[in-house]
């Protein structure tokens, strides 16, 4: 799909733009080692689903929400960082088009991130790490009874924070690829759902270290 070429060209961007710049050394002695960040991020899911008895696929809109992390720097490179949003999505039986109402997501997500010491203020990274999406505030349609499975996961990361002023601020370009799934159960187990949602996660954004 166009949408989902698309994310793969921004993570491969935002790849070599790790890889393509030369090492030096960067002294961050006397620097906090707390840092925040807010971001507007866009969230496409990567949806598939083996279903039972009606057989079929699954539909799931995509969403724009805030999202904020907070990362704590072990040394100049290596970093650990919570990241917390939620969504709600759409979704939608295909190809009948029978609407399976929304969902809210919460799927807060520990990475470990590595920073590139480069020539220059702009600072790029790369991280993995896990996530455990818990399902919650589900608006069944009527004659459905829908139950989501709250599961553990991974995730992969790669961006770049920019610096402005001199104050500790920074602008922030992030792309995040996380591996979620979830069994689903309709009407007491009737049908009988494996769905595996994989969004990819773009956002932008500013942030301060502390």
């Amino acid at each position: 799909m166009l949408r989902n070429r698309l994310m793969l060209a921004a993570a491969a961007v935002a790849l070599a733009s790790v890889f393509s710049v030369p090492a030096l050394a960067d002294d961050a002695a006397g620097q906090s080692p707390w840092q925040i960040r807010a971001r507007a991020i866009y969230v496409v899911p990567d949806e598939s689903a083996k279903i039972t008895v009606i057989g079929g696929d699954v539909s799931v809109d995509d969403a724009v929400v805030p999202e904020v992390d907070v990362t704590y720097f072990l040394d100049n490179n290596w970093s650990l960082e919570l990241i917390a949003a939620t969504t709600e999505h759409n979704v939608k039986h295909t190809p009948t088009g029978i609407d399976l109402g929304s969902v809210w997501l919460l799927p807060p997500t520990l990475t470990a991130q590595y920073h590139f010491d480069v020539d220059g203020p702009i600072r790029p990274y790369v991280g993995a790490g896990i996530n455990y999406t818990i399902f919650y505030n589900v608006d069944d349609p009527a004659g459905f009874d829908i139950k989501y499975e709250n599961r553990f996961g991974w995730a992969l990361q790669a961006g770049v924070d920019i610096p402005f002023g001199d104050q500790g601020y920074f602008f922030n370009l992030d792309v995040k690829k996380l591996f979620l799934s979830t069994n689903v159960n309709i009407n007491s187990g009737f049908i009988k759902a494996s769905v595996d949602l994989n969004p990819w996660i773009v956002g932008a954004g500013v942030g301060l270290r502390l």
